[in-house]
C-alpha cells in the first residue's frame, strides 16, 4: 500500500526496511448492544453513515456544527459520535453548538452520541455503508475490511498522511475539502464528501474510488498475502542476523 514511501525511506537513508503489513485486526467478538441494533436494523443496508474520531481528537463548538448539519444536509441517516476532553460537560458543548431544534428535527434519522460505542461492531453492520472518521490508520483499515465507504478528515499527526496516501495515492476514499489558510470546512464540504461516495457512485471519481476501495479490501482480506508479510519478515531478519 505505501511501497513508494517505503522506496523513498530506504533511498533516503540507504537502508533496508523491514516491514510486518499491513496487518489486520481480528474480528471483534461480542454483540453489538441492543439499542444500536435496533436502530441501524430499521434503515436499508449500506444507507447509515457512522463518523467518528477517536478518543483523543475533539472537536470545537463551530466544527461539530459544521459537521453535524453537513451529515444532515447529506438526507441519509447517520450515527455520529463525538468525544470531549476529561472535565468537560459533552452534553452543554453540544447544546451550544448545535442548531436551536437540530436534535428533533433529526429524530429517527440521526443519532449524536458522546462516550465509548462498539466501534467495530457497527462498521461491520449491513446498514452501516459510510465512515467519516480521521483518518488513524487503524480507523482506515477497520473501513476496508468491513466494505465502507470512506470519508476522511484530518486533524493532526499523520492523520493527513494517512490521508493523502488514502484519497491522494490509492484513490480509495475521499478527502473532506478545506479552506487553504485555515483549514475550515463547511457543512457544504461535508455533505459533497460523503455524496461523493454514497450518493453519485455511477460518476467520476465516486465509482472509481468504490472500485479502489474493493480492490484493497479484496487485498487486506487475502489470507496468504497477509502470512506472506510475516514470512517474508522472519526471512528478512534471519539473513541479517
Amino acid at each position: 500500500m505505501e511501497g513508494p514511501y517505503v522506496d523513498l525511506i530506504k533511498t533516503q537513508f540507504q537502508k533496508k526496511v523491514l516491514l510486518s503489513g499491513p496487518l489486520t485486526p481480528e474480528p471483534q467478538s461480542g454483540v453489538l448492544e441492543q439499542k444500536w441494533a435496533d436502530w441501524l436494523g430499521q434503515h436499508p443496508p449500506k444507507s447509515v453513515i457512522f463518523c467518528s474520531f477517536g478518543s483523543e481528537t475533539f472537536l470545537n463548538k463551530d466544527q461539530i456544527k459544521e459537521l453535524a448539519t453537513g451529515l444532515e444536509l447529506t438526507g441519509l441517516p447517520f450515527f455520529l459520535v463525538l468525544n470531549f476532553p476529561t472535565g468537560v460537560n459533552g452534553q452543554a458543548e453540544l447544546e451550544q453548538a448545535l442548531p436551536k431544534g437540530f436534535m428533533e428535527a433529526i429524530e429517527g434519522r440521526g443519532v449524536i452520541q458522546t462516550g465509548w460505542v462498539q466501534q467495530q461492531l457497527i462498521l461491520a453492520h449491513q446498514s452501516v455503508g459510510c465512515y467519516v472518521c480521521h483518518s488513524g490508520f487503524s480507523s482506515v483499515i477497520e473501513a476496508l475490511m468491513n466494505d465502507c465507504q470512506l470519508v476522511l478528515l484530518p486533524f493532526k499527526g499523520d492523520q493527513f498522511l494517512n490521508s493523502n496516501l488514502m484519497a491522494g495515492d490509492l484513490k480509495a476514499a475521499v478527502e473532506v475539502t478545506r479552506r487553504e489558510e485555515d483549514g475550515f470546512f463547511t457543512k457544504e464540504d461535508i455533505r459533497d464528501a460523503v455524496k461523493t461516495v454514497m450518493v453519485e457512485v455511477d460518476d467520476e471519481p465516486g465509482m472509481s474510488i468504490r472500485e479502489n476501495h474493493n480492490k484493497w479490501k479484496q487485498f487486506l482480506l487475502n489470507s496468504e498475502i497477509q502470512a506472506k508479510f510475516i514470512s517474508d519478515l522472519v526471512q528478512e531478519m534471519k539473513v541479517m542476523a
